[in-house]
């Protein structure tokens, strides 16, 4: 089977999500007067955010009550006196400039440059565009696209159906989807009826229903021949 369309999650797939919100967490804390916020209220914050993403992907929330909520919850718990809208805008800003890649990436994009590329992603439309166009990334995809410009997220298969009508794609054969997500990446392409690549660094077991069609654990195991095979 043939791919020529790779479409690629971005965080804790392209680049390391965790060292960019630890960055932007301790930088938005700092700069509303709490110097050790990121001890203090990171730990919180990662038990209410991960609550609250596997709400956006169930459909049970959207991006923009995310984008509030979490910070809300987590200023509740801790008796903070702040704006939770004003201070996850703050959050967003500092984010979108963090870029940080993960080991290999650059290198496998590489072999990929006569393939059409494209990211898929669940997170927010000014933070993805801003970290890509900060990195040596920036103007390797043909498209980037948001839950946010979607109005839908993975795992659904619609976010899936607006890729293709925005890259003109109509035989899902021809399309790979990557990422490190089970219940969001690869059940998404499940849903979808494509084939994915389950990016498992960590080598986790997979106990779930989603069922990838390749696994690897590092970048240099992507490696795609004349036949697709990885």
């Amino acid at each position: 089977m043939q791919y020529d369309v790779f479409l690629f999650d971005l965080d804790d797939t392209l680049m390391d999500f965790s060292a960019g919100e630890k960055n932007a967490f301790s930088l938005s804390f700092e700069s509303n007067g709490y110097p050790n916020g990121l001890s203090d209220y990171r730990k919180s914050y990662r038990e209410i955010s991960t609550v609250l993403w596997d709400d956006l992907e169930q459909g049970r929330i959207t991006t923009g009550e995310l984008k509030t909520e979490r910070f809300k919850r987590l200023f509740e718990l801790h008796g903070l006196e702040m704006d939770a809208a004003v201070f996850g805008q703050t959050y967003l800003d500092y984010l979108g400039k963090e870029a940080h890649l993960i080991e290999g990436v650059v290198e496998m994009l590489g072999g990929l440059a006569d393939y059409r590329l494209a990211i898929v992603t669940n997170g927010f439309k000014e933070v993805q565009h801003s970290r890509i166009g900060r990195s040596v990334l920036n103007n390797t995809f043909e498209a980037i696209i948001t839950s946010e410009e979607a109005n839908c997220q993975k795992p659904k298969a619609d976010i899936f159906e607006y890729a293709c009508k925005l890259l003109n794609v109509t035989d899902k054969s021809r399309i790979l989807m990557i990422g490190d997500s089970l219940s969001s990446d690869i059940l998404g392409g499940n849903n979808f009826g494509i084939d994915t690549c389950w990016y498992n660094p960590q080598r986790k077991e997979n106990n779930s229903s989603a069922k990838p069609t390749y696994e690897i654990h590092d970048w240099k195991e992507f490696s795609f021949g004349p036949v697709g095979a990885i």
